[in-house]
């Protein structure tokens, strides 16, 4: 699972599994799921993220995390 932000835009993707979205849906307004060809839900995209989530924060709680990557913020390019 990836989480993914893009201040740009002030979108934040999760990324459940790897593949390809077919299909789209939005649930709730700003917020879409992406469904592959078997229409399982592979990512969730949360428009205007910053005023929905605490994006300074992330718990993890009672996972089977076997590796923890954390990556830096690529910087912003002009």
């Amino acid at each position: 699972m990836v989480f993914q932000y893009y201040p740009d835009t002030d979108m934040l993707y999760i990324k459940l599994v790897d593949g390809v979205s077919t299909d789209s849906e939005e649930v709730a307004p700003g917020v879409v799921l992406d469904f592959d060809e078997k229409n399982r839900v592979i990512g969730i995209e949360i428009e205007d993220a910053s005023t929905f989530v605490d994006l300074s924060r992330l718990e993890v709680l009672a996972l089977p995390v076997v590796n923890l990557i954390v990556s830096e913020r690529e910087p912003v390019r002009a």
